[in-house]
């Protein structure tokens, strides 16, 4: 199980991800959803809520311990936290 990274760490890395390799895939057509980004494996998931991309990347990775949550195509409440997966909800 990887080790619990701090939060402005997992804020960062989990942005790099997303600019780099998921926002290109993701803004035309999923505007408003919320993407859960597991920065250890770089697996991400789409969801209408958090709660849903949770469930989906938890479907993928349930040991993932640093994700980060983004709203697709809004700089301005884009980060919804960053933390563990397991046990959230």
């Amino acid at each position: 199980m990887a080790t619990r990274r701090p939060t402005e760490e997992i804020a960062r890395l989990g942005d790099e991800i997303y600019q780099r390799d998921i926002r290109r895939e993701v803004e035309a057509h999923h505007d408003g959803e919320v993407v859960a980004i597991d920065i250890d494996s770089r697996c991400w998931a789409l969801g209408d809520t958090v709660i849903a991309a949770r469930d989906r990347l938890r479907a993928e990775r349930p040991d993932a311990v640093n994700v980060l949550f983004e709203r697709v195509g809004s700089r301005a409440i884009d980060r919804f936290g960053a933390g563990l997966l397991r046990g959230a909800g």
